[in-house]
C-alpha cells in the first residue's frame, strides 16, 4: 500500500467513526455503501466486509430513527442562524427576500397564472379554509425547461406571502462525503418547518431520481426515500416547493406527494412581447413600433433568453449610439437561422409595418420575397435607388 492509499483509508476510517459516535446511524450506512463501491476493485476482500456490515445495519434501529428525527424537528430552535454544513460551514440555502423590493408578477400563460394565484390565495385565507376542515395545498412542484419563469414563480410566490424564499443549494448539500448529504437535508429541512418558510428544492432531480435507474448509486436511492418521508411529514405552516428541468428523471412516489404540479413551457407570442416591453423599461417608447418585429424573432425562447437578449440591444444603443432599428436588426440576424418560412414571413411583414426598411433590405435580411412582402403590408413609404419610390 502506497502512503497515499494509505492515508486515503486513515481519513475513511476517521469519517465512518465520527458519524458512528455521533450516532448518526444513517448517515453510517450511506457512508459504507460509498466505501463498499470504492474498494471492490482495489481491495475486494475489504469491500465485502464492509458490504458485510451494511447488510447487518439494515435490520437495525428504524423505529428509533424515526423517534429521534422527530424530536429533532421538535427542538429546532426560532433562530437567524442559517443550517450549515458542518465540515465547510458554507450555508446550506441561498435567500431571496424581495419583500421591499415590489417584485413583478411572471410572465405566465392563463392558466398557469390561475394555479400560481390560487396556491398564494389558499396561504392567504388558511383560516377560512380551517373553519370548514380544510388544509391549504402544502407542497407544489414546479416542471419545465430552464429559463421558463420557475424560480422568479417561487420567489413572486413568497413575495405574496410576505416571506423570503430559501433555495435549498444542492451543490452544497451533496457533500463530499456523502455519507454527510442525508444529515444535511434533514438539517435543512428541520430548520425551514419550524421557521413557517417558503422552501425551494431546486433541480430536485439530481436528488430525487428513480429508484430504478440502476445507473445511480445505492445511497442516492435512500436520499430519495428521506426525501419523501420529508414531504410527508411537512407541515400547513409551511410551503414546500420543488423545481425540475427534467420531469423524467423524478421517482414517480414523489409526484404523489406533491400537492400541485405546475407546468411551464415557452411562452406564448403575447408573453413574449410583454416581457419585452418589460425588458425594455424606460425605453420603451424608442423602440415603438419595432417591438412587434423583435417578438417574431425572438418567439419560441424562454423568458431568461429574451431578457438577456434585450438588455445586451439596449447597452449597444446606449453605449455604441446606434438608433434603435439598426440595433433591432442586429439582434433579429442572429435569430434568422432557427426561424422557418412563415416565421420569416411573420418577420418581414412586421419590419415593413414599421416603415423603417426599404422592402429590398428587408428582402435581403429575411429571404422574403418583395411581391409577399407588399402583399400582406402593401407599398413601401420607402425610396430606392436612383431616388425611386420602391412598390
Amino acid at each position: 500500500m502506497t502512503p497515499e492509499e494509505s492515508k486515503d483509508l486513515e481519513n475513511d476510517f476517521a469519517n465512518l467513526a465520527r458519524l458512528s459516535a455521533a450516532g448518526e446511524q444513517e448517515d453510517v450506512r450511506l457512508l459504507l455503501a460509498k466505501l463498499v463501491r470504492k474498494y471492490k476493485m482495489r481491495r475486494p476482500d475489504f469491500s465485502e466486509r464492509l458490504n458485510g456490515l451494511l447488510k447487518a445495519t439494515h435490520t437495525r434501529g428504524g423505529g428509533a430513527m424515526a423517534m429521534r428525527r422527530a424530536s429533532a424537528t421538535a427542538l429546532v430552535p426560532q433562530t437567524d442562524t442559517m443550517p450549515t454544513d458542518a465540515d465547510t460551514r458554507m450555508s446550506l440555502l441561498r435567500v431571496f427576500d424581495d419583500r421591499q423590493a415590489d417584485l413583478p408578477a411572471p410572465l405566465l400563460s392563463e392558466q398557469l397564472t390561475s394555479a400560481v394565484q390560487a396556491l398564494v390565495r389558499e396561504r392567504q385565507e388558511m383560516k377560512k379554509l380551517a373553519d370548514h376542515g380544510i388544509s391549504p395545498s402544502r407542497s407544489a412542484i414546479l416542471v419545465g425547461p430552464p429559463g421558463m419563469g420557475k424560480t422568479l414563480s417561487a420567489r413572486w410566490i413568497a413575495c405574496q406571502l410576505n416571506k423570503p424564499l430559501w433555495v435549498l443549494d444542492l451543490t452544497t448539500v451533496m457533500s463530499s462525503l456523502l455519507g454527510k448529504t442525508g444529515s444535511n437535508l434533514r438539517q435543512v429541512f428541520e430548520y425551514a418547518k419550524a421557521s413557517h418558510a417558503v422552501l425551494l428544492l431546486d433541480e430536485i432531480d439530481s436528488i430525487a431520481k428513480r429508484r430504478s435507474d440502476e445507473s445511480d448509486i445505492g445511497e442516492l436511492k435512500r436520499l430519495v426515500t428521506a426525501i419523501l418521508q420529508e414531504v410527508d411529514a411537512w407541515p400547513d405552516t409551511s410551503l414546500l416547493l420543488a423545481a425540475t428541468n427534467h420531469a423524467e428523471l423524478i421517482d414517480p412516489a414523489l409526484w404523489r406527494r406533491f400537492d400541485a404540479i405546475l407546468q411551464f413551457s415557452t411562452p406564448s407570442e403575447s408573453a413574449v412581447e410583454q416581457g419585452i416591453r418589460r425588458f425594455l423599461g424606460p425605453h420603451e417608447a424608442d423602440f415603438g413600433a419595432l417591438i412587434s418585429p423583435l417578438a417574431a424573432a425572438l418567439q419560441g425562447t424562454s423568458l431568461s433568453d429574451v431578457e438577456r437578449a434585450v438588455l445586451a440591444m439596449r447597452r449597444h444603443v446606449l453605449l455604441d449610439g446606434v438608433p434603435p432599428a439598426q440595433a433591432v436588426l442586429r439582434l433579429v440576424a442572429q435569430h434568422l437561422d432557427r426561424m422557418d418560412k412563415s416565421q420569416r414571413q411573420v418577420l418581414a411583414v412586421e419590419l415593413a409595418l414599421t416603415q423603417t426598411l426599404s422592402h429590398n433590405k428587408i428582402m435581403e435580411l429575411t429571404g422574403v420575397s418583395r411581391d409577399t412582402i407588399r402583399k400582406h403590408a402593401g407599398p413601401s413609404p420607402i425610396r430606392g435607388r436612383a431616388g425611386r419610390k420602391e412598390v
